[in-house]
């Protein structure tokens, strides 16, 4: 069960109804360049900030496509994927994922990551963050293990997840366990935090759900014993279930984390996720913080910082591997008795997207040498054609590019033709929908999964921003 091969509910279908017939079918360049957002009276949420924004930076965009991109793409989360409600006379913000009605600990984070810089200026939408930050604290009590979540926390999933051999619990839409997910949320309360100083969301409740990760990936270093996740799934493709019982490839206990599946909910081939384990602890790290000044709580501090320090050391110790040219790089998976797998997968946490989590300098040495490894053929995934290259991933198969991969190497780069030569590939990619996808195939724009994937758009709006900051030369071009 892929996310892509869920069947759409009446939301997705709606949106694409709304895509060009040209696009739907096949035909790659959109003729036009009206909006493609929902109307006003149909938006699941309107910020006033993020609509000051979206007109500001659009007026520096010369390229009258890229504009329109910018346009439809940036506000997506909002638009289409946000509820809001009440839980205990609090906010409550549940985030679908796009096509599919669940919400993702780890793409709900980024979604709204894209909007965190606006919240000082924007009380509904500090709301809108206040009640995402406590569903994914209630969430992560119903389930540390889960990625995904029903809207109803009683219900059972709504996806095809109730048949795997695992402990389901109500609630949950998919328990694939992936470090990550947890990660992620440590992430979006830090960014909250920092943006705003507001205590509200960091209750008991939320401190609770942060205790809960953090013992999870204690539980995860599988010191004593296999600890108590396991999963397994009746399907044809072992990128979907795990051996040996469900607790995946055996592995040397050396302090590091272990993960069923990486971000791409695709299973881990050696359970030593090197970028997800980065990530836990540049998270970790930036929970402390919020424990030490939004609560006050030092004990809590000082354990997750603990924690960061030991799988630190672990990395250190065994996260690498030669690069067949005389030096080292971050390996992509490890098994803690010597073996490793060298790739990257599109899906942030990558290899090459650690300095956007905060998990390395984009001018480390290593990570350098990392990076420009994974953009080059010795990453089976690395793709190659006539419309573009990039990183895809088994998620999709060969010959897939993630338009991820190319925003992400435009966001770490300073180089202006590699952000200009990003930029073209990714405005030649949308297939005539307006939007960016999953993924598309390296020879055909028109042939790609996911029309409606909420975290690839925001992902792009992000990119823009970031280019109307650095380089708004580049926005003044036409490409």
């Amino acid at each position: 069960m892929k996310r892509r091969e869920v069947m759409m509910g009446a939301g997705a279908l709606a949106m694409s109804a709304a895509l060009p017939m040209r696009a739907m079918a096949g035909v790659g360049q959109a003729e036009g360049f009206e909006s493609k957002r929902p109307p006003v009276g149909q938006r699941g949420f309107v910020s006033k900030a993020v609509e000051a924004e979206i007109k500001a930076v659009k007026a520096k965009i010369a390229d009258p496509e890229l504009a329109w991109l910018f346009e439809n793409c940036y506000p997506n989360t909002l638009d289409t994927t946000v509820r809001l409600g009440t839980v205990d006379g609090k906010p409550d913000t549940f985030v679908i994922t796009g096509d599919i009605d669940a919400m993702w600990l780890r793409d709900s984070s980024a979604q709204l990551q894209t909007y965190v810089h606006l919240t000082p200026k924007d009380a509904d939408l500090r709301r809108v963050f206040q009640g995402a930050i406590q569903r994914q604290a209630r969430c992560i009590l119903i389930d540390s293990y889960a990625n995904a979540f029903t809207p109803d926390p009683t219900a059972k999933s709504n996806l095809s997840a109730v048949n795997d051999k695992t402990d389901m619990k109500p609630g949950v839409a998919e328990r694939k366990w992936e470090i990550d997910s947890l990660a992620y949320t440590m992430r979006l309360a830090h960014s909250y935090w920092i943006a705003t100083r507001d205590k509200t969301p960091f209750d008991a409740l939320w401190a609770q759900g942060a205790a809960r990760a953090v013992a999870t990936f204690r539980e995860q270093q599988r010191k004593d014993g296999p600890g108590p996740y396991h999963f397994q799934r009746v399907d044809p493709s072992p990128t979907e279930t795990l051996m040996f019982g469900g607790f995946g490839a055996p592995t040397r206990k050396v302090g590091l984390i272990h993960s069923g599946f990486r971000p791409s909910d695709d299973a881990c081939v050696f359970p030593f996720l090197i970028p997800s384990n980065l990530f836990a602890v540049s998270a970790l790290k930036m929970l402390a913080q919020v424990h030490n000044e939004a609560r006050g709580d030092t004990a809590a501090a000082q354990d997750a910082l603990a924690l960061a320090n030991e799988v630190q050391a672990a990395l250190d110790a065994h996260g690498k591997m030669p690069d067949g040219k005389g030096g080292e790089v971050w390996a992509f998976e490890v098994d803690g008795y010597g073996n490793a797998i060298f790739m990257d997968d599109a899906n942030v946490p990558s290899l090459s997207g650690l300095p956007l989590l905060g998990a390395a300098d984009r001018r480390d040495p290593l990570y350098v040498r990392t990076a420009a490894l994974a953009w080059s053929d010795r990453n089976p995934y690395f793709f190659k054609g006539k419309f573009g290259e990039g990183i895809g991933g088994p998620h999709i198969g060969m010959d897939m590019i993630w338009p991820m991969s190319l925003i992400t190497r435009a966001l770490i780069h300073d180089d202006d033709a590699t952000v200009m030569q990003c930029l073209k590939w990714l405005k030649a990619s949308h297939g005539g929908t307006g939007f960016m996808h999953e993924s598309f195939h390296k020879d055909d724009p028109a042939n790609f999964t996911r029309s409606w994937f909420a975290w690839a758009n925001g992902l792009f709006g992000d990119l823009i921003l970031d280019v109307a900051k650095r380089k708004p030369a580049l926005l003044a071009q036409k490409l």
